[in-house]
């Protein structure tokens, strides 16, 4: 039970050198500014993890941080999850810029999301995103990245080297309409599916919760609505990161050249 919950808060400790090598490249690419502040793995695995550790100590050496050798029991306290290799990374925050100080890439595809209701399918979300080639992906001022640890972990890393930005919904649609973006929405209510519309850049995409989906004072401002269409009669709604994935790819799809 402490665990589940665990999974629910705040936490900065990356698991796995999935997440350790994501956090280096954010750190590398400028995307990120959290800082690592020691790395902890299991003394009893330092034979069967030593090519691993050989990478984490010359990066220890370019960014400060203490490689430290701990018992196993300690890692599994501290890990929410059991993926982890026997290594932990004790970061710092992140910090998550607000999108009126960002530069929006001309001709770009951006993606905001709302209403996703716990870490994991956040992260599923980042990852898809980030294989679908967004630019950046738009959250709203209370989000998943506070329980980064499992975000990352759930994202293979991705939420690490996405750009991501906090924006209140209607000063991010109206910012980006002056760019010359087109924004879409995704919802059932007076829309077209995803193969008969337009998806081609410079595009905002609006993906909303299975639950609370998007607002009307949102929909009415967007550019267009669009949905995903089933192959059967299906009475429920995709999850957010589902719906997200499709589309993103969709828009991939539209415009490969």
């Amino acid at each position: 039970m402490q665990k589940e919950e665990s999974r629910q808060g705040s936490s900065t400790v990356m698991e796995g050198m999935i997440s350790f090598r994501a956090v280096i490249r954010g750190i590398e690419s400028g995307v990120s500014d959290r800082r690592i502040l020691c790395v902890l793995y299991d003394r009893s695995k330092e034979r069967s993890i030593a090519g691993h550790l050989s990478y984490i100590r010359a990066m220890s050496y370019r960014y400060e941080f203490e490689v430290v050798p701990v018992d196993g029991a300690d890692i599994d306290a501290l890990a929410t999850g059991t993926s982890h290799g026997g290594i932990l990374a004790v970061c710092t925050e992140r910090t998550l810029p607000d999108l009126s100080a960002a530069e929006i890439a001309v001709g770009g595809f951006y993606v905001m999301i709302e209403g996703i209701e716990d870490p994991y399918n956040f992260g599923y979300a980042l990852r898809s995103l980030y294989a679908a080639g967004v630019d950046g992906v738009l959250l709203s001022p209370r989000n998943w990245m506070t329980a980064a640890g499992v975000v990352c972990r759930a994202s293979a890393g991705a939420s690490e080297q996405l750009p991501l930005y906090i924006a209140e919904s209607i000063d991010a649609l109206e910012r980006f309409h002056r760019y010359g973006y087109r924004v879409l929405a995704s919802d059932l209510e007076h829309s077209a599916p995803m193969w008969e519309s337009d998806l081609t850049l410079p595009l905002l995409l609006i993906v909303g919760g299975e639950r609370r989906g998007i607002s009307r004072m949102l929909l009415d401002r967007c550019d267009g609505i669009v949905r995903i269409d089933y192959g059967r009669e299906f009475g429920a709604a995709l999850s957010a990161a589902s719906a997200a994935t499709v589309l993103a790819f969709e828009v991939l799809r539209q415009n490969r050249t």
